[in-house]
C-alpha cells in the first residue's frame, strides 16, 4: 500500500526556518495535486498550500510571502520550505496526494501522511 512519509519538522524559534519534505513509499504512475495541511490542538485542520503536477500553486492567507512549496514529479516528493515562522504556526503537519494512480494499476482518490509535529517558540 502506498504510504506518504513526511519529515522535517522540528522546534525552532520565532523568526526560523523549517523544511518539510513528503514522498510516495513507491513508484507512482501519475499524482494530481499534492499539498500540505495542518492541524493545531483545539483547531480543524487547515489548508496551507497546493500545488498541480504542473506547477500551478495555491497558498492560504497565513502562508503567502513566508511559505514555499514546490514538488519533483520524477521523485512523487512535495516539499514546504517555512521561513520567518511564528509561534502561531505551531501544528501538526500533513501532506496529501490526490488522485494517485500507482504502476500496478490501483487508484486512491486521497493519501494522507502521518504528520510532523511542528514547534515555534517565542
Amino acid at each position: 500500500q502506498v504510504q506518504l512519509v513526511e519529515s522535517g519538522g522540528g522546534t525552532v524559534q520565532a523568526g526560523g526556518s523549517l523544511r518539510l519534505s513528503c514522498a510516495a513509499s513507491e513508484r507512482i504512475r501519475s499524482i494530481s495535486d499534492m499539498g500540505w495541511y495542518r492541524q493545531a490542538p483545539g483547531k480543524q485542520r487547515e489548508l496551507v498550500a497546493t500545488i498541480t503536477s504542473g506547477g500551478r500553486t495555491l497558498y492560504a492567507d497565513s502562508a503567502k510571502g513566508r511559505f514555499t512549496i514546490s514538488r519533483d514529479n520524477a521523485k512523487n516528493t512535495v516539499y514546504l520550505q517555512m521561513d520567518s515562522l511564528k509561534p502561531e504556526d505551531t501544528a501538526v503537519y500533513y501532506c496529501n496526494a490526490d488522485n494517485v494512480v500507482t504502476y500496478s494499476g490501483t487508484y486512491i482518490a486521497r493519501y494522507w501522511g502521518q504528520g510532523t509535529q511542528v514547534t515555534v517558540s517565542s
